[in-house]
C-alpha cells in the first residue's frame, strides 16, 4: 500500500510539471498581450549611443537615456525617448554634417517617421545653418522635416522667423511660412 501510494504522488506530481510546463509554452505571447493591454513597453533601454553603418561607413549616431520599446502595438508599434536624444547624421566622407537634438521623441517603426519635441534644434555643420522649433516631424524614408510650430532659422546672412516649415534634413531646400525677419538676395 505504501509503494502505491508513493507511486501515486510520484505519478501526480509528474502530470502537474507536464501541465505546467506546457501552459507556458504560450507565455511569451500572454505576456506581450498584457503589456500592451496596459500599456507598458515591451523593453526599457538606458544610456543608448546607437552607430547605423552602409556599406561599412556609419552614416547616423544616436544618442539617448532611455528608450521605450513598444513594438508590442500590432496597428502602430513606436519606439519612445523620453529623456531627449540626440540624432548625428554623417555625410560626406564620415564627416558630422547634420545633427538633431529634442527633449522627447517618438518614432512609428511601420512609417519611418519620427515626431521630435521640446527645445528641437536641426545644424546643419556643412553650411553652418540652424533651425530652432519646439516640434518637428522627420519622415526618414523621404528625408524631410515638417513642422507647423513657431522657428527661427539661421543662416549664414539671414535669421528667418516664421511659423510652418518644411525642408529636406540637411535644412537644403526650405519652404519657409508666415516668414518675417532679414534676407539677403542677390539680383542676378
Amino acid at each position: 500500500m505504501k509503494k502505491l501510494v508513493t507511486l501515486f504522488l510520484k505519478s501526480t506530481a509528474v502530470c502537474l510539471g507536464t501541465v505546467v510546463l506546457f501552459s507556458c509554452s504560450n507565455s511569451s505571447k500572454s505576456a506581450r498581450d498584457f503589456l500592451a493591454d496596459k500599456n507598458l513597453p515591451v523593453g526599457t533601454a538606458k544610456n543608448i549611443y546607437h552607430t547605423y553603418k552602409d556599406s561599412g561607413f556609419i552614416t547616423s549616431k544616436l544618442i539617448t537615456n532611455r528608450m521605450l520599446d513598444f513594438s508590442n502595438r500590432k496597428a502602430h508599434p513606436y519606439s519612445e525617448f523620453p529623456d531627449g536624444i540626440k540624432i548625428i547624421n554623417f555625410e560626406n566622407n564620415g564627416l558630422d554634417s547634420v545633427t538633431i537634438t529634442g527633449d522627447y521623441a517618438i518614432t512609428y517603426s511601420k512609417t519611418s517617421v519620427s515626431e521630435i519635441r521640446g527645445h528641437v534644434v536641426v545644424k546643419n555643420h556643412s553650411d553652418f545653418s540652424k533651425l530652432v522649433t519646439e516640434q518637428l516631424f522627420w519622415d526618414q524614408k523621404t528625408s524631410y522635416f515638417v513642422s507647423e510650430k513657431p522657428f527661427t532659422l539661421t543662416k549664414e546672412n539671414d535669421t528667418i522667423f516664421g511659423v510652418g516649415f518644411e525642408s529636406k534634413d540637411n535644412l537644403s531646400k526650405h519652404l519657409a511660412k508666415k516668414i518675417t525677419g532679414k534676407l539677403e538676395t542677390s539680383e542676378n
